[in-house]
Formats: C-alpha cells, sequence, structure tokens
C-alpha cells in the first residue's frame, strides 16, 4: 500500500537513496521509542543496524532526516494515514455493528522561533499553532478521519466536509452548532447528539415520560421544534423535531440539556452517548501524552505535519495490530510491552527455539545415555 502511494505520488523521485520508506520506519521508530530530538532517533535506531535489513530500510543521518521531514511531499504520510483509517473502518462496518462516531478538534501550540514565521498570522486569542481534527469511532477505539487546519478555522467547517453514513450516529459538542449541518445529517438518515445553547429558541410539542430507572439522571425528556426561522438573520433549515433532553450533573450547578434527531432511543441512551463523547478527549490525551505531537523533531510546517501525521500512523498500527489479534490490554500496556522489542523478531526466536529442540531430539535418540 505505502509503495503505491509513494509510486502514484512519485514522492521517491529525487530521493538519493533515501526513500520514503526509510523516513517513515525512522519516524515510526521515533514514536515509539518516544525519542525526543533527531539525535536520539539517529543515535538509538543505528544501534540497531543488524536488523535494518529485515525492515527494508538503512542506517539513517540526523542531516538527511531533518531534510526529508521538511521538504518531502507529507501527502505520502496523509494518504497512509487515511489508508489505515479506511481499512479499520472496513473492518467496523464488516462487523454490522452501530457505529457510534464523536467527533473533536485539539489545538496543538506552536510558538517561538522557528514556528512563527508560518503560525503567526493564524492565531486566535488562545492558540498559536495547529489544529487537528478527528472523527473517532467509539466501540474500537479508533480514529476514522482526520484533519489539521490552522487554529482559527471553525470546528464545524470541517465537520461539514465528512460524508455521513446513513444509520451512524455522530456525538458533537457546541463548537459543531449549525442547524443546516444538522439537517443534513437528518436527511442523509443518521442521528446526532449534541447540546442545545442556551439561547436556543424551542417550542415544546409534547414531554415524553421518563422511565423509572431514569428518575434522578433525566430531569426533561421533550419533543420540540425551533421557533425561529431566521435565527441571528441566519435561515433555520431544520424544520423537524428535535428532543430535548435534560440531564441532572451532581457535580455541575447547571445540567446538560441534550438535542437530538434520535425519537426512539431512551433518554438514558441519549445521556450515555453524549457522555461517550469524553473518549475522543481521552484519545487527544493518549497520543499527546504517549507519543510525540508536544515536542517537533523540526520546526518548519512540512516538518510539524510529518510527524503529526506519523503519529496517527503509529497509533492506528498498534489498534489494528489489537483489533486483528483479539487483545484485551490497553494501548497503554500494549505500547508499553511493544517499545523495549521494537527489533525483536518473534518468528526469529521461536525457529531458534524450534531448532534447538529438534537438534536435542536428535542427540537423544543417537546417544540416550550421554543426554540429559
Amino acid at each position: 500500500m505505502f509503495d503505491r502511494i509513494v509510486s502514484e505520488l512519485g514522492a521517491d523521485k529525487y530521493s538519493k537513496g533515501f526513500r520514503c520508506w526509510d523516513q517513515l520506519v525512522a519516524m515510526l521508530y521515533a514514536q515509539w521509542a518516544g525519542a525526543t530530538s533527531l539525535r536520539d532517533v539517529v543515535v538509538g535506531f543505528n544501534s540497531q543496524e543488524l536488523h535494518h535489513y529485515h525492515l527494508g530500510t538503512r542506517e539513517v543521518r540526523r542531516s538527511t532526516l531533518a531534510d526529508a521531514n521538511s521538504q518531502r511531499n507529507v501527502a505520502v504520510f496523509a494518504r497512509t494515514a487515511e489508508a489505515l483509517m479506511g481499512l479499520a473502518h472496513r473492518q467496523l462496518r464488516q462487523e454490522g455493528r452501530e457505529l457510534l462516531y464523536l467527533l473533536d478538534s485539539s489545538s496543538l501550540t506552536l510558538s517561538g522561533p522557528g514556528f512563527d514565521a508560518w503560525t503567526k498570522g493564524n492565531r486566535t486569542r488562545n492558540t498559536q499553532g495547529l489544529k487537528l481534527h478527528v472523527l473517532y469511532e467509539a466501540r474500537e477505539q479508533i480514529p476514522c478521519r482526520h484533519s489539521i487546519t490552522a487554529p482559527n478555522v471553525n470546528d464545524v467547517a470541517e465537520g461539514m466536509k465528512l460524508p455521513i453514513e446513513k444509520d451512524a450516529i455522530y456525538v458533537f459538542d457546541k463548537g459543531y452548532y449549525h442547524y443546516g449541518w444538522w439537517a443534513d445529517i437528518n436527511a442523509r438518515g443518521a442521528r446526532f447528539v449534541t447540546r442545545f445553547k442556551h439561547n436556543a429558541g424551542l417550542t415544546a410539542l409534547e414531554s415524553l415520560p421518563i422511565a423509572a430507572e431514569a428518575v434522578g439522571t433525566i430531569l426533561e425528556d421533550q419533543v420540540v421544534q425551533f421557533r425561529h426561522k431566521n435565527p441571528g438573520g441566519h435561515r433555520n433549515n431544520y424544520t423537524q423535531s428535535l428532543r430535548r433532553v435534560v440531564v441532572a450533573r451532581p457535580d455541575h450547578p447547571t445540567p446538560l440539556v441534550l438535542a437530538t434527531n434520535d425519537m426512539d432511543a431512551s433518554a438514558l441512551t441519549i445521556a450515555r452517548r453524549y457522555k461517550d463523547r469524553w473518549q475522543i478527549e481521552l484519545f487527544f490525551k493518549w497520543i499527546k501524552q504517549h507519543l510525540k505531537i508536544k515536542r517537533f523533531l523540526g520546526q518548519s510546517e512540512n516538518a510539524v505535519h510529518t510527524q503529526i501525521l506519523t503519529a496517527l500512523i503509529a497509533y492506528l498500527l498498534l489498534a489494528l495490530y489489537k483489533q486483528a489479534n483479539g487483545l484485551t490490554q490497553s494501548l497503554w500496556s500494549l505500547l508499553a510491552e511493544f517499545r523495549p522489542t521494537l527489533f525483536q523478531r518473534p518468528e526469529t526466536d521461536a525457529a531458534v527455539l524450534a531448532r534447538r529442540r529438534r537438534q536435542r531430539e536428535a542427540d537423544l535418540a543417537q546417544q540416550p545415555e550421554f543426554c540429559l
């Protein structure tokens, strides 16, 4: 797959011996080994030269890797991440389970010498750097789509670019507050769960009964419609009914007021789906803590994008490995187990043990009295 992407983009045309594959392997090593500098990458990776042949790569030089990160076509890594996401997504679809998508973004701060030249012009009041947008499947904890933008790009602008899947459920916060987009999700046969703004003009059409097990958690469950056709001077295309579910928050002075077009699920299920949105927050926290997207090996825009995309590829490979082998351990424990054995080849170790066992059995058969 990777070779095909490189070929289609002609990315190795001027590689001069250091191919995109060499760059990918070195950068994946940087992510999984927790390398904090190019020197760490080079010293650690080159110390395992006996394994380079089996990885289809070679010794790496610091200046060569730095040049590749700053100058190579970053589309190679973007398309590789997309292909891995597509692979994970197809497997989820084949399983036929309900798809619960979480949508959110996270800012990456990039400021100071080397970064200011390309980040200062798009900074916001709170952030200077980049914003990573992710569509995340909650059941299998796998990102399915991504984009990287300037921090001043509205979340909903990226959300509106997503292809909506029929029967899927999309959960997002108030950063994606756009009635026209909600109407598009509804028209495509998908469901969504989000939050109403406090000033949303609503007309209550019906109050729904609250189940006994939901008393104390669900405060209200109503069928509502928008009262205004042109709120704030913008046309409101959402003309269908919605549900307004009010959920108590014992640790907060005000309850959650949820909006959904799902008229069939129980109010507790709606509340649980919105609570699941925290999984994507944990995903962003995980990759920032356990992979390398807070401290960068290069300061150019291209190098930063390459490192972020490599982090996504590293996460996806771990997640796909876990999924393919039916592992139940957490990704963190898998990564902790994985790091010290990066250059270990289990197949080779098993073959050595099998060969020794066969030899011992042969020796026992020939000279049983001398072999203990």
